[in-house]
């Protein structure tokens, strides 16, 4: 497509400044851990944690959470299969690959759309957990421009329909 294109060319170059940083040793083993728990381990985690504050509703913060992944793991799936936007590092050699990807497109990024949306959802639950919930999510959305896995307008994208997900879903039960 010409237009993704154009928009890989205009993002090249900040791509390979900030996968630049993977370079170093300490940098990649940091992002490539927090890539790794940001697949589902600390969203688990993060929602035992506000499950076991929910105890009167916990049938159903389990199933609003649920239902709340679902459509972002919907979403992201219907758009990488449509816009099929090939992953910085297989368009372009000189981005290095920092850890294996779970599928082969990169827009939108899912582990960014998941990061921001589980911070909003977990967060309007739990409001004391947002001081680890946000930092964590900004984590996992620059690991995935760091391990060359993602252009920045992936990530962008991804925080933008995980936000509009969360608010929806929160809205919907309200």
């Amino acid at each position: 497509m010409v237009v993704i294109d154009y928009i890989n060319d205009l993002e090249l170059d900040a791509c390979r400044r900030i996968n630049a940083l993977s370079r170093w040793r300490a940098v990649k083993a940091l992002f490539t851990a927090v890539s790794r728990l940001g697949d589902y381990p600390a969203w688990v985690g993060f929602g035992l944690v506000c499950a076991l504050q929910q105890t009167h509703q916990l049938g159903f913060f389990v199933a609003h959470t649920l239902a709340t992944a679902g459509v972002g793991i919907l979403v992201y799936t219907v758009l990488k299969r449509r816009l099929v936007r090939e992953r910085p590092y297989i368009k372009h050699g000189e981005i290095e690959c920092g850890t294996a990807p779970l599928d082969r497109y990169s827009f939108p990024s899912g582990h960014t759309l998941h990061a921001v949306s589980f911070a909003v959802f977990y967060g309007s639950y739990e409001p004391s957990l947002l001081f680890v919930l946000v930092p964590f999510a900004l984590l996992v959305a620059a690991s995935r421009v760091i391990l060359g896995l993602h252009y920045p307008s992936d990530v962008v994208a991804g925080a933008g329909l995980g936000a509009a997900i969360a608010t929806a879903s929160i809205t919907l039960v309200a």
